[in-house]
């Protein structure tokens, strides 16, 4: 798929390019990123380097990762990024962030949430868009409740993050509740009737 640009009233949600190098560097130096997300610790300048040069425009040309670099409308710096990854199931995809510390409780993570939410349930016929974070993520959590995101569970185990699993907690947004249409209908657990 060719890389686009999603915008919302405050901010754009582009493809990472060469210019953000630094940016992203610098990010991932706070120890929260570090600590919640996957991305390797220390962080360095050769990760971000790879990260924009290779595995961010891999993702988009396999059809598989779309990885966007939020920044605000008037053409600022790099306020977090937003992935939206394919699952093995079909129709099914993931979604992580992350916020550089001097962008955090503006609500712009909440905001480039749900509009790559809609862009998944629309352009890429998500039937179920899942995220999960380490069991304690918080602020991460809170960021997902707000962008309408179900809350499902917790799930041991199930993150490898520098060599360890660790418990996650689990939320999905399903495209009914943005008021969209699913690209197959949806039967919820209450609605099925009988005994087994």
């Amino acid at each position: 798929m060719e890389p686009i640009t999603l915008t919302t009233e405050r901010l754009f949600l582009r493809p990472f390019g060469p210019r953000d190098t630094d940016e992203v560097h610098t990010a991932c130096q706070d120890p929260d990123i570090q600590r919640w997300t996957v991305i390797p610790s220390p962080y360095t300048r050769a990760d971000a380097e790879e990260f924009i040069r290779e595995l961010s425009p891999r993702g988009w040309q396999d059809d598989t990762d779309y990885h966007f670099a939020v920044t605000a409308r008037d053409g600022g710096a790099v306020t977090g990024a937003l992935g939206i990854h394919r699952r093995t199931h079909p129709g099914t995809y993931e979604v992580g962030f992350w916020t550089a510390p001097e962008h955090r409780r503006r609500g712009y993570t909440t905001e480039a949430l749900r509009a790559a939410a809609r862009w998944a349930f629309t352009a890429l016929a998500a039937g179920r868009l899942e995220w999960r974070t380490e069991t304690g993520n918080a602020p991460s959590r809170a960021v997902a409740l707000r962008a309408g995101f179900r809350m499902e569970g917790e799930q041991r185990a199930a993150l490898l993050n520098k060599g360890v699993r660790r418990d996650t907690w689990t939320g999905a947004l399903l495209p009914s509740d943005l008021g969209l249409p699913g690209a197959h209908p949806h039967l919820p657990a209450s609605d099925v009737g009988g005994a087994l």
